[in-house]
């Protein structure tokens, strides 16, 4: 049915920990959820995020909605706007003045499903219902404790694989970190470090050969030097050939591209931009490139993931966003589960709608406490 009307609910709290990175730090979630409505009465959501800055005022957001994107998809049906192929042709070409792009794939492909009375992972094709998950802990700015903490509760609940962040300018701090990891996690697990592009190639070198030698087995390193350094990828990856490169992850669909038709990574790296995904996953299944689903939203990348051949594992953070939604995603033993319930299954919730919702943008000494996260009980 035609899309008749959208809604857009902003919310914003304090995180319950400080996540990030070698290069980032984020301690409070900026996000809107983002649902458009058929005729039908069918709701499709998405969510829009920013990780460094508030997003604007309710009515703001909602303005630029509407004068940006609402005029290109109104009338129209969610599943034929899903496959629409733009022109890629001068100025047409830019992006929405608001991180709107991800969210309305999401929220499209969610009423796509829901109009045809499916679970979003079958109409996107699925041969299986899981895929393993890895516990990453965005840790780079925990203190050792509390990254001990995070990874002994990771483990407890029988994840197999971690990734760790590492970058640090006192690469002391690194192999330290991986010292601790190894204390806390069962002997054989696999383990993946992520230095956010804080290396160079000749660097990567180095240290990948340090932690290889002090006794740490990896099965791959993230975005260990610059995005678009795909000589120096593709050096390192024949370089290091005790471990694999796991890169894309800042690049778009052409992007990637470029980076797989350049030999520039063993893994590729994707999120959440549900139709991007899935056409580059076709390319990564054709150049037999194996994918990661890297952080998406509560977890709805768990739909491409089951749905592309290539997707080894799924990325999990312990983000606290699950009381946004009526039911979150269900991660067990290691594994997520793609919902068979029509769509992607993510409800917004009325009782977050009610308690978290804060159309006016706050300052930080407004936010209050962060919202309790079931997933980290120790920090309760």
């Amino acid at each position: 049915m035609p899309l008749s009307e959208f809604r857009i609910t902003r919310f914003q709290f304090a995180r319950d920990r400080v996540i990030g990175d070698s290069q980032v730090r984020a301690d409070d979630v900026n996000v809107a959820a983002l649902e458009l409505v058929g005729e039908s009465g069918k709701i499709g959501l998405g969510f829009i995020q920013t990780l460094f800055h508030p997003l604007p005022d309710q009515t703001e957001i909602e303005a630029v909605f509407a004068n940006e994107v609402w005029p290109g998809i109104e009338g129209q049906e969610a599943i034929a706007l899903v496959h629409r192929v733009h022109r890629p042709r001068g100025g047409n070409q830019r992006a929405f003045s608001l991180p709107f792009h991800e969210a309305l794939q999401v929220a499209l492909w969610d009423l796509a499903a829901k109009e045809v009375g499916l679970p979003l992972h079958t109409l996107l094709g699925s041969r299986r219902d899981r895929v393993r998950a890895y516990a990453s802990g965005l840790d780079f700015h925990l203190g050792d404790e509390a990254f001990c903490a995070l990874f002994s509760h990771a483990a407890s609940l029988r994840y197999t694989a971690f990734k760790i962040k590492v970058g640090h300018q006192d690469f002391k701090r690194d192999m330290r970190r991986l010292d601790l990891l190894k204390e806390v996690v069962p002997a054989g697990s696999h383990i993946m470090i992520d230095p956010n592009e804080a290396w160079n190639s000749k660097e990567a070198l180095v240290k990948l050969t340090a932690i290889r030698d002090a006794g740490h087995a990896l099965l791959w390193v993230e975005d260990p030097i610059l995005r678009h350094d795909f000589e120096g990828l593709r050096t390192l990856r024949h370089a290091v050939n005790w471990t694999q490169i796991n890169s894309g992850e800042y690049l778009d669909a052409t992007g990637k591209r470029i980076l797989m038709e350049n030999f520039g990574t063993d893994l590729l790296n994707v999120h959440g931009q549900v139709t991007d995904v899935m056409r580059i996953g076709w390319l990564a299944a054709e150049l037999g490139v194996p994918i990661s689903l890297g952080n998406t939203f509560l977890e709805v990348g768990v739909h491409m993931a089951v749905a592309l051949p290539e997707v080894e594992w799924l990325e999990y953070s312990f983000q606290n966003f699950d009381h946004l939604v009526e039911q979150p995603i269900e991660i067990k033993d290691g594994f997520a589960f793609a919902p068979n319930r029509p769509g992607h299954g993510l409800v917004l919730s009325e009782a977050a709608r009610k308690d978290w919702s804060r159309p006016k943008r706050l300052d930080r000494s407004e936010l209050g406490a962060a919202p309790t996260n079931p997933r980290l009980p120790y920090l309760a």
